[in-house]
């Protein structure tokens, strides 16, 4: 049942392969006003959860040093969190490069946590191997491979601000049916009424952000009164998530492989908000599944 009053407790989890940001991120936050815990034991949650309303959110940092952690553990947390009335929970994932990960222990000269005895892209390898399937489920994906601690504090502040007279940022995600819909999405819009370039030969091994794909998607005769009705949809409804006070959206876009159809229609509609001045990220993930490395997009209102 849900609760009318609004949840009592908004969590952020932090996670992320070790020096990838995650401590910084934590003091972002604490610094926007949220009430920080790192290592938190996963089995310690619930009784957070549990216990009287703080009255501010609560960033938890998430890392394979802590001693209960385990991936399954953590995803059966999330959704169980998620299915809880009392709690707002969003995930925040903090990538980057193994290749920089490997600099930055080398500078620190800290030993791995996963491989005490033996070279940090050991335990880096592990770590990522260990993480994939939270990666996946992550709300926000950070890759903090070029960014220095001004950037990434300002992209964090950008996602998760609480200050009066804060914004709405918009996540926009391409999926696959076949694999389910994504988790924590507010808005789903099913693209398969679409001519499919999978059908395409030529088209077949090229993906949504390829000009020529989005060239065919937009030459289906019911594309141009979809993407008008949509753009003017969502441009009425956003504002109206801003002023009751939603500081996330996420929309997402669906199709049958989440590799054409879904992928150029979500960037078509993340520029769009772009060049409307919402901050908008696109993510698309069927594409990060079979790459791997893939990382979600600042929508850019010149693109």
């Amino acid at each position: 049942m849900t609760n009318p009053a609004g949840p009592d407790h908004r969590l952020v989890f932090v996670t992320g392969p070790s020096g990838a940001g995650r401590t910084t991120a934590i003091r972002v936050l604490e610094d926007l006003g949220y009430e920080g815990i790192d290592n938190i034991p996963l089995s310690l949650v619930p009784r957070l959860v549990d216990g009287a309303p703080l009255g501010r959110p609560i960033v938890l940092g998430l890392d394979p040093r802590n001693r209960d952690f385990n991936p399954t553990a953590l995803i059966e947390l999330i959704d169980s969190l998620t299915r809880d009335p009392r709690v707002e929970l969003e995930v925040l994932y903090l990538d980057c490069a193994p290749a920089i990960l490997i600099q930055r222990f080398s500078e620190t000269r800290r030993r791995h946590p996963l491989a005490p005895n033996e070279t940090p892209a050991q335990g880096i390898e592990r770590e990522f191997d260990l993480l994939a399937p939270v990666r996946v489920r992550a709300d926000h994906l950070i890759d903090t491979t070029d960014l220095n601690q001004h950037e990434l504090k300002a992209e964090i502040a950008r996602l998760f601000d609480i200050s009066p007279g804060g914004h709405l940022s918009v996540s926009v995600q391409s999926f696959s049916y076949k694999r389910g819909i994504p988790r924590g999405v507010d808005m789903i819009f099913d693209c398969r009424f679409l001519a499919n370039p999978h059908w395409q030969g030529a088209l077949r091994p090229l993906d949504g952000r390829d000009p020529q794909v989005a060239a065919f998607v937009r030459s289906d005769s019911r594309f141009d009164a979809f993407i008008t009705k949509l753009s003017e949809l969502l441009l009425f409804l956003l504002p109206a998530h801003l002023e009751e006070g939603k500081s996330h959206l996420a929309i997402g876009f669906g199709c049958t492989g989440g590799q054409h159809r879904s992928v150029a229609v979500a960037e078509m509609v993340g520029n769009m908000l772009a060049e409307a001045g919402w901050p908008v990220s696109k993510r698309h993930r069927e594409l990060e599944r079979q790459a791997g490395t893939v990382q979600p997009q600042a929508a850019k209102a010149s693109e």
